[in-house]
């Protein structure tokens, strides 16, 4: 299988099983799906949440790790997801959600299995642009929780996906970027 998904943080984990585990987070979660689940509910496929923090020309943008996003498996399907942040105390659970990321997620996930290549997979939001994609990181074997954009990476968009862009369409790092740099570049002023 050439898509690796790094493993999450320990106390990571622990948090998002000990908020499964809490009757009162699961009902305060506002996630129908995961309060009607029949049956166990399990994180699964952790992935690291990166933000896009500036596009450097070059190609080697630079990201910041903002938590850990797991799936949350009932069955055979996800019907959730649970995020959690670091603080300075360490990982902390977040909280629950669910809608059309979690299914896009999924997805993006099978279509990244077809690949050749071995990637690392990893989470990469632009937030000013209120995009998330799946980042197929290159280098397999890296810390999930550093690293910069290659511009041989791919990022594959997640539904839904900003107007022009299409969704769960794998584009390079290095032809996706200056689209994005053109969406983020501040409007000129018009003259009167």
């Amino acid at each position: 299988m050439p898509l690796h998904v790094p493993e999450a943080p320990a106390p990571a984990l622990r948090t998002v099983l000990t908020a499964l585990g809490s009757p009162t987070a699961v009902k305060e979660a506002r996630t129908p799906s995961l309060r009607k689940a029949q049956g166990p509910t399990t994180p699964d496929l952790p992935l690291p949440v990166h933000v896009l923090d500036r596009i450097a020309p070059a190609g080697a943008s630079a990201t910041r790790l903002s938590g850990w996003r797991f799936l949350i498996r009932c069955g055979d399907r996800a019907v959730a997801a649970a995020e959690t942040r670091l603080t300075p105390d360490g990982w902390a659970f977040s909280h629950f959600f669910e809608g059309p990321y979690v299914a896009s997620t999924e997805r993006a996930l099978r279509q990244a299995e077809s690949v050749q290549q071995p990637y690392q997979a990893r989470l990469l939001s632009v937030p000013e642009l209120y995009m998330l994609t799946l980042w197929l990181h290159g280098d397999r074997t890296a810390d999930g929780a550093t690293g910069r954009l290659a511009p041989t990476d791919i990022l594959i968009p997640l539904a839904p996906a900003p107007p022009g862009i299409a969704a769960h369409r794998p584009h390079r790092v290095a032809d996706l970027l200056p689209v994005l740099t053109h969406r983020l570049a501040p409007a000129p002023l018009l003259s009167a």
